[in-house]
């Protein structure tokens, strides 16, 4: 089970879910009653393990990288963010907090995939292709692929392990014309990230995004919202340009490191053990939040 921290209490808000990263709360008072306040905390997860141990500020980075992202997207797909005033937020949240519209989320993670990695990798050696989409022979970890593809994966039960499927899966799940504007909508993001990141000298990847909808409005691309996070180091891959070297797995600027060291000898955790990870020695953490403000100032331009 997740073992994740009970929620801090929020004045004029009323605790809703937390997540292995995100605490959900209702505004019960104030200009914004009603819309929901999502706060970032500074827990990280990884294999479906929220880590005892934190990385500071964390939660704040990914909240302003995001906020940061929702702009550069805006023209593409609108995001739920209604607020990230300090003056329309409770004591005490300013930067890792925002108001944000209720929505009704799709039940599928939208990944799309420019390089070959991860779980991706795995279903390419097993199959030669990747959620039903066929590659070229001869890939390696951090190839590029031919083209960025659309790689969803169903959302699973907190504590669970989201499962990679195919179109046609998603098909059944949210029918053929959402699914269309699903995949079209996460590649049109991807690509215009993808070349954002390029020219400030970071690669891309892969990265997740999840849409939803207002309540009751209709399903088409116009209607598609932008919600939870997008583009940071907890939901991408983001790996130094002038370091990249197929055939290998690449120094990267995101939780990646937490996973290598959770997979090494040092660590002394089998992942199969049903046991949560070790914490992480200082080194890690200095590590991973070096990496995540690198990649903040990075991608914004902005000094931490």
């Amino acid at each position: 089970m997740l073992n994740i921290p009970a929620a801090p209490v929020v004045d004029g808000a009323r605790h809703v879910h937390s997540g292995k990263v995100r605490d959900l709360y209702e505004l019960t008072s104030g200009p914004h009653e009603g819309r929901l306040l999502m706060v970032a905390s500074d827990r990280i997860s990884i294999f479906d393990h929220v880590l005892g141990t934190t990385i500071p500020d964390k939660g704040e980075i990914l909240t302003r990288m995001s906020l940061w992202w929702f702009d550069q997207l805006a023209d593409l797909v609108p995001a739920h963010v209604v607020s990230a005033d300090p003056a329309d937020l409770p004591p005490g949240l300013a930067g890792r907090a925002v108001i944000c519209e209720r929505l009704e989320m799709y039940p599928v993670e939208c990944v799309a995939r420019g390089y070959l990695t991860g779980s991706g990798l795995l279903d390419y050696r097993a199959s030669g292709a990747v959620c039903g989409v066929p590659l070229p022979d001869g890939l390696d970890d951090g190839s590029r692929l031919p083209a960025p593809i659309f790689t969803p994966a169903t959302k699973a039960d907190l504590g669970e392990h989201d499962e990679n499927v195919d179109l046609a899966t998603v098909e059944r799940l949210v029918g053929r014309d959402v699914a269309a504007t699903l995949r079209e909508t996460t590649l049109a993001v991807y690509a215009r990230a993808e070349q954002l990141a390029r020219e400030r000298g970071i690669l891309l990847a892969d990265t997740k995004l999840e849409f939803g909808v207002r309540p009751g409005g209709d399903v088409d691309r116009s209607a598609l919202v932008l919600g939870d996070e997008v583009l940071t180091p907890d939901s991408s891959r983001f790996w130094p340009a002038d370091h990249w070297q197929p055939g290998r797995a690449q120094p990267s600027l995101d939780k990646q490191i937490v996973r290598d060291w959770a997979l090494s000898p040092a660590s002394g955790w089998q992942r199969d053990s049903g046991e949560p990870p070790p914490a992480l020695p200082a080194e890690v953490v200095d590590r991973t939040r070096a990496g995540y403000v690198e990649a903040y100032e990075r991608l914004t331009g902005e000094r931490w």
